[in-house]
């Protein structure tokens, strides 16, 4: 079972359209933070990735599932787990929760590309390494 990595981000007034609930769009903004956090739990850092190795990652695609609102002032914890390690890629399950209400969930596949040409390339072997650890 892959191991779950939790993050929790407030809901602020900018994330929410008139109505008071998080627009739809800033779900995904929440995942990326999480995705972020979950780099920097493991020691890797991707300006440093940039600049040393030249790599950057960008969001392949993403799906997702809207089950429940989240408001104003709400604590969401974020989770989320690899599903696959690849070559060049990472597959994410991604998951927001405000107590023991499922708010979204989210399939995410994020892949390694050379910063300069924007073509896919290996992930560096030791971000690897630590990602497969985790």
């Amino acid at each position: 079972m892959p191991s779950l990595f939790t993050w929790t981000v407030r809901v602020y007034y900018e994330d929410t359209d008139a109505g008071g609930i998080v627009y739809y769009a800033n779900y995904l903004k929440f995942f990326e933070r999480a995705r972020t956090e979950w780099l920097r739990s493991l020691d890797i850092h991707q300006q440093d990735l940039l600049a040393r190795e030249g790599v950057a990652f960008v969001v392949r695609s993403a799906s997702v599932e809207y089950l429940a609102a989240a408001r104003l002032d709400d604590d969401v914890k974020l989770t989320l787990a690899v599903e696959k390690l690849g070559r060049a890629s990472v597959q994410f399950a991604q998951q927001a929760w405000r107590g023991d209400t499922l708010l979204a969930t989210a399939d995410v596949k994020v892949g390694c590309v050379d910063a300069a040409t924007m073509r896919p390339r290996s992930l560096p072997d030791l971000a690897a390494a630590k990602m497969r650890a985790a």
